[in-house]
This record gives C-alpha cells, sequence and structure tokens, in this order.
C-alpha cells in the first residue's frame, strides 16, 4: 500500500513538474507567434492556449510510465484536439450532431476529424489494454468518452482541471496501475490550475481530451469488466445530454 501511494506520488509530481515547466516555456518563447496562441474568453479578455499541448504532453508522459499505450492514447487525443484548437476558430458548429449532419452533407469539419480520431485513440488504447474484445470496445468507449466528458465541461476558466481533479482522486483509493495514472491526469491538472482559473490561459481541446483521456486510460487500468460497463453507460448518457452537462458546468459557481 505504501509502495503504491509512493508511485502515485511520483506519477503527480512528475505530471505536474512537466505540466509547469512545458507552460513556462510556451509562455515565454509562443511559438509561430503569441497570435496564433490567444483566444478572447468569454470575458472579453486575451488568454493563451498554453495550457493545452502542456497538459498534454505531461499527461501523456505520466500515463505512459505506467502504460505505453494509455500515454499514446493521451498524445494522440491531445493532437486530434490541436487540430480542432488550429482549424475550428470560426467554425461556430458544436456537439456531434451539428459535425455529423455536415458529414453526411460531404464536409469533413475539424470536429469530424476530431470525432473520429479521439475514438480511433480509445479504442486502440481498450484493444492494448484489456484482453477480452468486450473489454476492449469497453475500454475504448470509456476512454473517448471521458475526453468528451472533459471538453463538455470546459466552458469556464478552471472548470474542467478542477473536474479533472475531483474526478480522479477517487481513482487514488484503488492502488495499481489505475492509480498512479489517476495521479499523473491529476498533476498535469494541478500545475496550469492557477492560471486557468484567473483566465491567464486556457486548455482549449488539446488539454482537455487529453486529460479526459488520461482519466479514462486510469479507469480502465483499474476497472474490469462491470466497473467499465457502469462508466461506458455514464459517459454515453453524459454525451447525448451533452447541450445539459456543458450549461451545468457554465453555471455551476457563479
Amino acid at each position: 500500500m505504501i509502495n503504491s501511494s509512493r508511485r502515485s506520488g511520483v506519477s503527480f509530481a512528475l505530471a505536474a513538474a512537466v505540466a509547469g515547466t512545458a507552460l513556462a516555456v510556451l509562455r515565454a518563447t509562443a511559438p509561430g507567434g503569441r497570435e496564433r496562441w490567444e483566444r478572447d474568453t468569454h470575458a472579453g479578455r486575451r488568454a493563451g492556449l498554453y495550457a493545452g499541448p502542456a497538459t498534454a504532453v505531461a499527461a501523456a508522459v505520466g500515463a505512459g510510465r505506467v502504460r505505453p499505450a494509455a500515454g499514446l492514447a493521451v498524445l494522440a487525443a491531445g493532437a486530434a484536439g490541436a487540430y480542432d484548437d488550429v482549424t475550428a476558430v470560426h467554425d461556430p458548429r458544436r456537439g456531434f450532431r451539428a459535425h455529423l449532419t455536415a458529414l453526411r452533407d460531404g464536409e469533413v469539419t475539424s470536429g469530424a476529424v476530431k470525432l473520429f480520431g479521439i475514438g480511433a485513440a480509445g479504442l486502440a488504447a481498450g484493444a492494448a489494454m484489456k484482453q477480452r474484445p468486450l473489454d476492449r470496445v469497453l475500454a475504448g468507449v470509456v476512454v473517448a468518452g471521458a475526453a468528451h466528458f472533459v471538453n463538455l465541461v470546459d466552458v469556464r476558466p478552471g472548470r474542467a482541471a478542477a473536474a479533472v481533479l475531483a474526478l480522479g482522486a477517487p481513482g487514488l483509493l484503488r492502488p495499481g496501475p489505475g492509480a498512479e495514472t489517476a495521479a499523473a491526469a491529476m498533476g498535469a491538472a494541478a500545475a496550469v490550475l492557477p492560471d486557468d482559473l484567473a483566465g491567464r490561459t486556457m486548455l482549449g481541446d488539446t488539454g482537455a481530451h487529453a486529460l479526459g483521456a488520461a482519466l479514462g486510460a486510469a479507469v480502465v487500468a483499474g476497472n474490469g469488466r462491470a466497473g467499465l460497463a457502469a462508466h461506458a453507460v455514464a459517459l454515453v448518457a453524459a454525451a447525448a445530454c451533452g447541450d445539459r452537462v456543458t450549461a451545468w458546468a457554465r453555471h455551476s459557481c457563479e
């Protein structure tokens, strides 16, 4: 138990250190120019997207240290989110329905790329982390669904990072790879939370999807079929009620 707690602590500290360092470097250098990184917040201020890549890399390093497949899934989810952050700046369409409707009409939106990219990453991670076919599918749903859920609540400063800390904490109670992976997601989120809350930086789709995928990987690593099924049902329900989840996140604590 002590060794497991120590390993989780190492995962948390490593991810926090990587995220904090990457955030500082990106903010200082702003590769490609600051205009590429800055976005308007809901309050009308300018904030940088530096926290997104910083948390994605940190969570991937932390999760990959425990399970390489989990680290790759986190990286893939972050990359899909980054594509959307870069290409969908002026696209007002949001949600599965809008992007699937566009796809039906022959238009491949960045949201559709993100949807299928994260879905594929989740299934690949599930295939690597579980043995039986049904468990692999459930694991894929959990990883992709968790990535989508954290993105749903990323509508106000600090909401997504705080959600990762709250949702990851119960996973620490069960020693093992799941706890270590949850700790990695929490460490990355904790490192950027102060700047996120202050509106100086934001996670964007890059960070939200990566952190969510890390949480999903933690669930996969720490649960059998029954736990996977319960989480999959909850995450599919959250996706189906995405507008309500987002509205709740937007107005909570206001």
